[in-house]
């Protein structure tokens, strides 16, 4: 990681009171990212409380390394591999999770990962750089018709065609390897922008989205929070865009619904599904003196919900 990078983590306070820590609970930290979150857990915990903390990027897992508290554990792992992680630690039931979900500020300002168009750098944007196609190796090989999809479909773009147009004429002149090339293919397509978005926005939103399975990875690690929580545990989730927000919202609300049953069903009060989960308070955004400090966190959007109904 380049030297000087720092991250701020978002609702700091707020995500980590939503979980109700308890001093001898198991916790998890699905996106350790720079330890903001797991570090304020640690600091609540009691000596038999226990906090597992996962991430896949390698640099994240470097930072978290750096803790020596032997409550700790770090998985280089994705968040949707949860039930294994959990059965490999013969742990079958956690008191809260939390999941940070998005690139994180480290991962934004340095350049080398290749997520931002602020800066000239190779086209990476892999989360795990350890495994995986890059955006570079990906970009020379999709078709458009993949392109069109993958830029309408996760970046809400409404150029997405003209966009995937432009990189296929683009990349048979020469290979688009830098986040500059990119950034400018993308500005001949999109001529007009919200006043102080970058042209390039949505579309590299759309590429790390796509190359890092975020939303696949998000519809699996859900219902596994759920199932692996205890009576009473909590699930607080901090979304970025809309896209994340909306299934967390959906999820979460299908859950505390519980199974629905044919209108006009005659049946007993007591034999109405109960939902596994309650919804707990509003969504929760970053206050003004966060956004003062933390202009990144505008776009955050909390929600928590706990678990319901467990037999104990």
């Amino acid at each position: 990681m380049s030297e000087g990078l720092s991250h701020a983590t978002v609702l700091l306070q707020e995500a980590v009171e939503a979980l109700e820590i308890k001093s001898d609970g198991i916790y998890v930290d699905g996106t350790f990212g720079r330890g903001g979150h797991s570090r304020l857990i640690l600091q609540q915990l009691g000596s038999h409380g226990r906090l597992i903390a996962l991430d896949k990027d390698p640099l994240a897992i470097a930072a978290a390394q750096q803790i020596t508290d032997v409550r700790f554990q770090i998985v280089h792992s994705a968040f949707a591999d949860l039930d294994a992680v959990l059965q490999e630690l013969h742990v079958p039931q956690v008191d809260g999770v939390l999941l940070d979900l998005g690139v994180s500020s480290p991962q934004l300002d340095d350049a080398q990962r290749g997520f931002s168009f602020r800066f000239d750098a190779p086209l990476d944007m892999r989360m795990d750089t350890s495994k995986g196609q890059t955006a570079a190796e990906w970009l020379a090989v999709a078709e458009e018709s993949l392109l069109r999809g993958v830029i309408r479909d996760y970046g809400e773009e409404r150029f997405a065609a003209q966009i995937a147009r432009t990189i296929v004429a683009a990349r048979q002149k020469q290979p688009i390897e830098t986040t500059r090339q990119l950034s400018e293919i993308v500005a001949q397509a999109v001529r007009t922008r919200e006043p102080g978005q970058n042209p390039a926005t949505r579309t590299f939103q759309a590429i790390r989205i796509y190359l890092n399975q975020e939303l696949d990875e998000l519809a699996r690690i859900l219902p596994q929070c759920v199932e692996h929580l205890r009576d009473k545990g909590r699930l607080v989730v901090i979304s970025f865009h809309s896209l994340e927000d909306r299934m967390v919202k959906r999820f979460l609300r299908d859950m505390a619904e519980g199974d629905k049953l044919p209108r006009n069903v005659p049946i007993r009060a007591s034999e109405v599904p109960q939902g596994k989960v309650q919804l707990i308070g509003k969504p929760i955004r970053a206050s003004e003196a966060e956004l003062a400090i933390n202009p990144r966190a505008r776009s955050a959007i909390m929600r928590i919900a706990e678990r319901q109904g467990v037999s104990a």
